[in-house]
């Protein structure tokens, strides 16, 4: 669930919400490492499941972007766009492929770096469940009824 993938400020890459602690978060890095560590309330977290982008009609969750890229290039796929290399012009040619009408005033070439590197992140630590967590509790409030 992307509720639970942290994106902190100051930090690379992206971490996992393992707890909350008195005055601290505890979280695990999402590389290979897998490395614990607290974050502070003077850290600026920001949880990938509040992240959206702007389209011409509203606001696309991340998590629906993420949904995209899955059915464009597969699931547990990697995408090979070098994001260090990639030009502006190739960033945002690879975001109308998913997103056809993504804000192109509002959404910068940085901001496609940062959606492609997540993902990748995400694919390669197994953490890509994209499905919406309300269709999920939908059918425990049905059975109980």
């Amino acid at each position: 669930m992307l509720s639970e993938i942290l994106n902190i400020s100051g930090k690379p890459g992206l971490y996992l919400l393992l707890t909350g602690g008195k005055g601290a978060l505890i979280v695990e890095s999402l590389d290979g490492e897998k490395k614990r560590l607290p974050i502070h309330r003077t850290d600026k977290v920001v949880s990938l499941g509040d992240i959206s982008i702007f389209t011409d009609e509203e606001e696309m969750p991340l998590r629906v972007v993420f949904q995209k890229i899955e059915e464009k290039y597969g699931k547990d796929q990697v995408l090979t766009i070098d994001v260090k290399k990639a030009s502006n012009g190739e960033l945002l040619e690879f975001m109308a492929g998913v997103v056809a009408d993504f804000d192109r005033e509002r959404v910068y070439p940085s901001h496609v770096k940062k959606i492609i590197s997540w993902y990748n992140i995400l694919v390669e630590s197994k953490q890509n469940d994209f499905s919406d967590p309300e269709e999920m509790e939908q059918p425990a409030e049905e059975s109980a009824e």
